[in-house]
């Protein structure tokens, strides 16, 4: 049988790699052989690191690291046939943040590809914290996610004592529905919280992570897709990526260096190194390897077991030498 393949998008930050490790782990328990392909525009794949737990625990990781835009696509493409000749029942394709999701189809409606995998849900993570609205590129890719899923998770919320949405939650899904209009796009979500589907209606999940049951995975892995179109815009330079390798700099400095960088404070907006969407990375501390995960609404960090001393600077506009010198080293 033709493993299914489920799509797990979200702009930069929005936490698709967390929610691939715990839904993973439910397809596992559920007996199911589980492959992850792990894309990245990038020289470096950081969030890779952060599966290789799972691999440990049996699923297949497969990784599309570098390369221009056709040489990406291209090595999707063989991944997917990889990971369709494995015997697996789901693979799950975690995709850059800056992802635009008709990739997705354009490559599973290939006949080699589609004589070995179908599609199997799309699942849109929706960062609740980000500033809206966003600017044009970040509307599009926006949009390209949220379009055809067949279930959107809010991320980063804050609710109500009794569960419901709260203020910020309702801002997202209405923001949802003027992005998909600005694009041209029918679809339209629920803009008040209903507590039967735990969510905006049956389309849109608000509900903590840690609380999923296996009727809600079950419901995600269910989901499928829609088929909406809207407005396409070219999107493949909007976006740039600085890799820092070795910079051997500490807790401190690195979380100075994020705050600045990011313009915490100036709503998200463009400042004199550019208008960075992200920061991301791993530093040592003792003996122990620690994850750096900044955006513009909040840095957190956490300790892993393994770990690369890296830093990667994710935005539009960047002004890659005032970076550098901010950082006190050359991107690679």
């Amino acid at each position: 049988m033709a493993a299914k393949v489920d799509l797990i998008t979200g702009f930069l930050g929005s936490g698709k790699t967390t929610f691939i490790q715990t839904y993973a782990r439910y397809l596992m328990r559920q007996g199911q052989r589980v492959g992850i392909i792990e894309n990245d525009y990038g020289s470096v794949n950081v969030d890779m690191m952060l599966l290789q737990e799972l691999e440990r625990e049996g699923a297949v990781t497969e990784m599309v690291i570098g390369g221009d835009l056709s040489s990406y696509r291209r090595r999707f493409r063989t991944k997917l046939i990889t990971m369709g000749m494995e015997n697996l029942d789901r693979v799950l394709v975690e995709p850059s943040g800056v992802f635009d999701v008709d990739e997705f189809f354009d490559a599973m409606y290939e006949d080699t590809i589609s004589s070995l995998c179908g599609i199997g849900s799309v699942i849109s993570i929706v960062d609740a914290s980000m500033a809206y609205p966003l600017d044009r590129n970040a509307a599009y890719l926006l949009v390209s996610e949220v379009a055809d899923a067949g279930i959107v998770l809010l991320s980063h919320t804050e609710k109500k004592k009794d569960g419901t949405g709260d203020r910020r939650t309702d801002e997202t899904v209405r923001y949802l529905n003027q992005a998909m209009q600005q694009f041209g796009c029918s679809r339209r979500f629920m803009e008040q919280y209903d507590q039967k589907t735990s969510g905006y209606g049956k389309d849109i999940l608000l509900k903590d992570w840690s609380s999923l049951t296996d009727a809600d995975f079950e419901r995600i892995s269910e989901a499928s897709y829609r088929e909406f179109d809207h407005v396409k815009l070219q999107t493949e330079q909007a976006f740039q990526t600085l890799y820092y390798m070795n910079l051997g700099r500490g807790r401190e400095e690195l979380m100075s260096a994020a705050s600045e960088l990011l313009g915490q404070g100036s709503g998200g907006k463009e400042n004199r190194y550019g208008r960075i969407l992200r920061i991301k990375g791993f530093f040592r501390e003792g003996e122990k390897w620690l994850e750096l995960n900044a955006t513009r609404t909040g840095l957190n960090i956490r300790t892993l077991s393994e770990g690369q001393d890296v830093l990667i600077v994710i935005g539009e506009h960047l002004d890659a030498k005032a970076i550098d010198e901010r950082i006190g080293a050359k991107h690679i």
